[in-house]
């Protein structure tokens, strides 16, 4: 929910945690599997000295490309975090502090995830990598209700397979549909423009030619 998104980043600001606050923020605007997010390089999202407002990468799973936004905010978390220390020279955007492997792991991101929603109070066994996947996803679905706007964030080429992941259940759909109202069309009056009676008489009452 949006207020457990703002709990977390708050925590992570105050503790200056560039790193998690970057890695959070890029979570839910990438929307990306936790496979693709964990090797992400630096050139994905980074060039000419700034953060891309847009980026696209392929996907593990699907060998398919799916483009992402960046918003601002996130965009400022990177910049930070591209300032420590450990990113100097980095491929990766998530480096590991020790080197026997380039990149931190999905289990380390999955254990993040967890500390993450301890801190305000929720209970981690509910909460997965995917969890970040949805988040901004069905939020976008309860504001406008178009699937197609998930799906294609998602990177899913069926619609079922995006609603299935999203658990779009049956009463969602009905809410949507309560406040359709499909409206009769209006009753055509004339078939034909109206004769102009202000125009003169000869012109409306032409005899043979």
């Amino acid at each position: 929910m949006p207020k457990h998104v703002r709990a977390i980043r708050v925590r992570l600001e105050i503790a200056m945690n560039h790193r998690d606050l970057a890695l959070f923020n890029l979570a839910i605007d990438s929307k990306l599997r936790g496979c693709e997010l964990v090797t992400l390089k630096v050139a994905d999202i980074y060039a000419s000295g700034q953060v891309k407002e847009r980026a696209s990468i392929i996907q593990s799973k699907t060998k398919r490309p799916v483009r992402f936004e960046i918003t601002e905010e996130t965009r400022n978390s990177i910049l930070h975090w591209m300032e420590e220390p450990i990113m100097i020279g980095s491929e990766f955007l998530w480096p590991r502090r020790f080197y026997e492997r380039p990149h931190i792991s999905t289990r380390q991101y999955a254990r993040l995830l967890q500390e993450w929603v301890k801190t305000i109070g929720l209970d981690p066994t509910s909460y997965g990598t995917h969890s970040m996947r949805r988040t901004k996803v069905a939020h976008i679905h309860r504001k406008t209700g178009n699937l197609r706007a998930v799906q294609l964030p998602l990177g899913r080429t069926k619609m079922d397979s995006a609603v299935r992941y999203l658990c779009v259940e049956l009463e969602d759909v009905l809410a949507i549909a309560e406040v359709v109202e499909i409206l009769p069309k209006r009753a055509v009056l004339y078939d034909r423009p109206k004769p102009d009676f202000d125009r003169p008489i000869d012109l409306l009452q032409r005899g043979p030619s």
